[in-house]
């Protein structure tokens, strides 16, 4: 504010002196220079700028060509130098491979093993021969190797005990026998006659006073050579001397040739059944339209723009190739120049978007002087507009204040209620914590309930037994005492899994010991009631992954609701409780679960408790019967062992309690 005051006291040509009458109207006119207005250009002077936009657009034209051809070729160098680099890494890796190969048939036919076998071929030396050319393969991880006659055919390979093996096949018409027959190393890639599989073959002589005896040959799969390239967008590819690709990494193009065979090529590949059964087409590799090349200008050195395919707008790729000497084949390298094509149109784009910004800067120069122009004329306005602009910002001033003070007194009942919010909560929290300690008062005295049963009735033995003289059977009943003390001392600690959780013991649990203890535990009540197992698995195989002492907790509880329906039934029916152990049933279910299943004939579960049945305090008995704790701690130790607990009513009246847990190990579990 202070400076635009500042600024309307300096002393410049047309500003409006003290005392002066504000600007009028004609003051704010727009100038009409001629020098500087672009609206007032004569006929003429308009003709000069349509030919300097004309000339813009021609430099422009040309400046986009030259940066399209320059980043082409630059791109292009560099996408040959990277290829380049790619393909002799590839080359080194084939040739090495190869390299390892090459002394292995001949240190084969040194050995006297196989002098024997083609001097003598009886079934000893052949079976002789057998295992120690398995050795020789076993250890210089070959695909097969393989000694032949000189009639051409195999007297034993490393597959001899395989069902396709070798021994007995015939290969006198095979380039790489008859080379190694005339005394050369034979070196041969095609597809194998008896188990049609390709691979390189590598065949020496058997020399014997200067004459050959016989022939070994080592097969190399180089299949691993096609999967080698990383990246599927650039392919690479191997062709022997006839043209015929071999190794791809591009599937489609294996056993295509660069370019149309000859007649007699074809001849030959027929007699030699170099490509078993392979049907070898040309593959459409097209050179670059001679138009484009002389667009994009010349190619790198070593390198070679094709398309493959015959349509124009085939994908093209920057072919970079060696060739590999014994054998003689040529290694191709096939680099996409779409991204070299895309960085160019992007520099292009970039080019023309900075001459354009160019002469927009120019543009805008001009214009700007025009406006400074137009600035001088307008200050006296800005100067009477000033005034009334200190009068505003004075009247907002006032208005931020009064608003301010009023934020403070807002914040100050905000903080005041934050802190009552605090308190409140704090008082929450407290609540919650006395509602937890009561409901695990409530969940101890109802797991406890069954267990001092048990003890009132084997004390009561006890005692009995102790009248009889029985001492026996009363220190066994002493015995279950202690368990049970023991056992309650446990329950007391564990029980807080239903209001919080705490570390696990997980175990193979066999479910007849569980099922032992929970019936001796109920034994009292079971009185009349007829109970009955069901196994649908062997039961050395019913083991579970859980807590031996929970798992009878959820035992007791569903086996002490069916006792407890039970008693609900009319006097004239028997109870009847079928607890049924085995895999769960259905075509989707999981073959490492196991479910056991309690079913009683009582009255069954009322439709509107069956929602809230595995609800904590929730319970259709009496006042006093239950606190309705039991199946929502067996449902929280069926969940923490990876299992679940579900109800359903049956068909005949009565319900079915479902729990199922993850089974164990069978194997783990039989030494239990």
């Amino acid at each position: 504010m202070h400076l635009v005051k500042h600024l309307g006291d300096m002393p410049t040509a047309g500003t409006a002196l003290e005392g002066t009458a504000p600007p009028s109207a004609a003051d704010l006119q727009p100038m009409s220079d001629p020098d500087f207005s672009l609206t007032s250009a004569s006929g003429p002077r308009r003709g000069f700028w349509w030919l300097v936009a004309l000339g813009l657009v021609a430099v422009m034209a040309v400046v986009c060509a030259t940066t399209f051809v320059v980043a082409w070729n630059r791109g292009l160098a560099q996408a040959q130098q990277a290829a380049g680099g790619r393909v002799d890494r590839y080359a080194a890796n084939l040739k090495s491979t190869l390299d390892r190969y090459e002394y292995l048939p001949a240190l084969v036919a040194l050995h006297p093993f196989i002098h024997d076998l083609l001097a003598n071929p009886t079934p000893a030396n052949v079976d002789r021969a057998n295992r120690y050319l398995r050795e020789v393969n076993d250890r210089a991880h070959a695909t097969a190797t393989y000694v032949i006659a000189p009639s051409g055919k195999a007297l034993a390979a490393s597959n001899y005990n395989q069902p396709d093996s070798f021994v007995g096949a015939e290969y006198r018409f095979r380039p790489y026998f008859q080379q190694a027959a005339e005394g050369h190393v034979g070196r041969f890639y095609g597809i194998g006659i008896t188990r049609e599989e390709p691979g390189y073959y590598i065949s020496q002589p058997v020399m014997q006073d200067g004459r050959v005896i016989g022939v070994t040959v080592v097969k190399l799969n180089l299949e691993w050579f096609g999967r080698a390239s990383h990246d599927a967008s650039e392919p690479v590819m191997v062709a022997d001397e006839n043209g015929v690709i071999f190794l791809s990494s591009v599937p489609a193009w294996q056993y295509r040739t660069v370019e149309p065979l000859t007649s007699k090529l074809q001849a030959q590949l027929e007699a030699t059944r170099q490509y078993y059964r392979k049907q070898i087409t040309p593959l459409p590799l097209q050179p670059e339209a001679p138009a484009f090349l002389r667009l994009t200008g010349r190619l790198p050195e070593g390198a070679e723009l094709i398309r493959v395919g015959e349509r124009t707008n085939a994908t093209r790729y920057l072919q970079v190739s060696r060739d590999l000497v014994e054998p003689d084949w040529t290694l191709m390298y096939l680099t996409p120049v779409e991204p070299v094509m895309g960085a160019a149109r992007s520099a292009t784009v970039a080019a023309a978007f900075a001459f354009a910004f160019a002469c927009l800067l120019l543009f805008y120069w001009r214009q700007r002087r025009l406006r400074m122009m137009e600035m001088l004329r307008s200050r006296r306005l800005l100067e009477a507009a000033y005034d009334q602009l200190e009068r505003r910002v004075e009247d907002r001033t006032a208005d931020l204040m009064a608003t301010n003070e009023q934020l403070q007194h807002e914040i100050v009942d905000r903080t005041r209620a934050e802190a009552e919010l605090r308190a409140t909560q704090d008082e929450l929290v407290q609540a919650s914590k006395l509602a937890a300690l009561g409901q695990m008062a409530a969940g101890i005295t109802h797991e406890l309930n069954q267990p001092l049963a048990a003890l009132r009735t084997f004390s009561d033995n006890t005692r009995i037994l102790l009248e009889r003289g029985q001492h026996g059977a009363a220190t066994d009943n002493l015995q279950a005492i202690a368990d049970l003390t023991e056992r309650m001392g446990k329950i007391t600690a564990q029980l807080k899994l239903f209001a919080g959780r705490s570390r696990r013991k997980v175990v193979d649990v066999q479910v007849r010991v569980a099922l032992d203890h929970t019936l001796a535990l109920l034994r009292p009540r079971l009185g009349d009631v007829l109970v009955e197992l069901h196994w649908r698995i062997p039961e050395t195989e019913a083991v579970v992954r859980a807590d031996e002492l929970k798992l009878e907790q959820v035992l007791i509880n569903l086996v002490g609701n069916a006792l407890d329906a039970i008693n609900a039934n009319e006097p004239a029916r028997a109870g009847r409780i079928d607890i049924t152990i085995g895999p769960i049933e259905g075509a989707q279910a999981p073959s490492n679960q196991l479910s056991i299943a309690v079913r009683d004939n009582g009255p069954g579960i009322p439709p509107d408790a069956m929602p809230h049945l595995f609800e904590p305090f929730f319970t259709t008995k009496e006042i006093g019967q239950g606190l309705g704790l039991g199946l929502a701690i067996s449902t929280s130790i069926a969940r923490d062992f990876g299992g679940s607990l579900s109800a359903a009513n049956v068909p005949g009246g009565g319900a079915q309690f479902t729990l199922t847990l993850v089974r164990a190990d069978v194997t783990s579990a039989a030494s239990l």
